[in-house]
């Protein structure tokens, strides 16, 4: 008999749910909105109420339910607690326990970087791969660590928030989590666009950037057109980003990184902006780590979030 588990990705605006077996073949993926309005109350009712009518519409009884692991994009503990989601308005949740008494079946609930992070171990870029490193580069700079084919949570659910790894001394600017110098500020896409317009107001050479707003995938293109002031800025970025990771990777020693995101289309060129700067300062004993790309995009978290359900 077919037994299946749900994965739910919640996130601001949507939350994604996937109905899966329990070896990792996804059966369907669909999303119901975030209802954030009093304190994301309806939240979790609906996760409940939505995977119960996709059980009767499958016509899947409680007995062939392993169970349905959440991913919230909050710090959640071994206990299934989230202490604070801002982007939901919960301030507490047990998710566990909420879930459960809802659905009646089994409940697992975890901080959604780190959930994808096991999405991608279990059936992405790091598939065979029990010890993984997963950097996700977009707006901020996120990350994952599966040790032995599981997340690493830490003791308040905050593992994995390689983001804020300090990086410069003296940074002028602020990062979104109140310290100077982070990790995320120089090798997020914010970060790629605040090294271009710094590299910019340095040098007087021209350049397609000059005088115009860009992103980071201008940056890259740019620079792959040969372009001398972007290729500064894209060996600048590429120094940074490979220097957070030899932080991570001295401390975690995994056999792979898989890099996801926005940032992560660049593809190949990422590599080669990184490696020189994680040779440098990785230590000896972690710099064979090997590299890949993330797989899953946005259903890493759905594949991560029922993983969790078969430990």
């Amino acid at each position: 008999m077919s037994r299946y588990v749900f994965g739910v990705d919640i996130g601001g605006t949507t939350v994604k749910i996937g109905l899966l077996t329990e070896a990792g073949e996804k059966i369907e993926v669909w999303e119901i909105p975030t209802r954030t309005e009093n304190h994301g109350e309806n939240i979790l009712p609906d996760v409940a109420q939505s995977i119960r009518a996709k059980m009767n519409e499958k016509g899947i009884d409680d007995s062939e339910v392993i169970g349905a692991g959440v991913g919230v994009p909050g710090a959640v503990n071994v206990d299934g607690v989230c202490h604070q989601a801002v982007n939901l308005g919960w301030e507490k949740m047990n998710v566990v326990n909420e879930l459960h008494s809802r659905l009646k079946l089994p409940v697992k609930a975890g901080n959604d970087a780190n959930v994808a992070a096991l999405g991608e171990q279990w059936k992405g870029g790091g598939q065979g791969y029990p010890n993984m490193l997963l950097v996700t580069l977009g707006t901020g700079v996120g990350g994952g660590i599966i040790n032995e084919g599981k997340i690493l949570t830490g003791s308040r659910g905050s593992g994995g928030e390689i983001g804020h790894i300090h990086l410069v001394d003296d940074e002028p600017d602020a990062c979104g989590c109140g310290n100077h110098g982070c990790f995320e500020q120089f090798a997020s896409a914010t970060g790629a666009v605040r090294i271009a317009k710094r590299v910019l107001a340095e040098y007087d050479d021209d350049s397609v950037l000059r005088g115009k707003d860009f992103a980071c995938k201008d940056i890259f293109d740019a620079a792959k057109n040969g372009d001398k002031i972007a290729k500064i800025c894209a060996d600048k970025y590429g120094y940074y980003l490979g220097k957070g990771i030899a932080a991570v990777a001295t401390v975690v020693n995994p056999e792979i990184i898989v890099i996801g995101g926005g940032v992560s289309k660049a593809g190949d060129m990422l590599f080669d902006l990184l490696m020189p700067s994680f040779k440098k300062y990785v230590f000896s004993g972690c710099a064979d780590a090997k590299f890949a790309l993330a797989k899953l995009g946005n259903d890493a978290g759905v594949f991560g979030a029922a993983k969790m359900l078969l430990y």
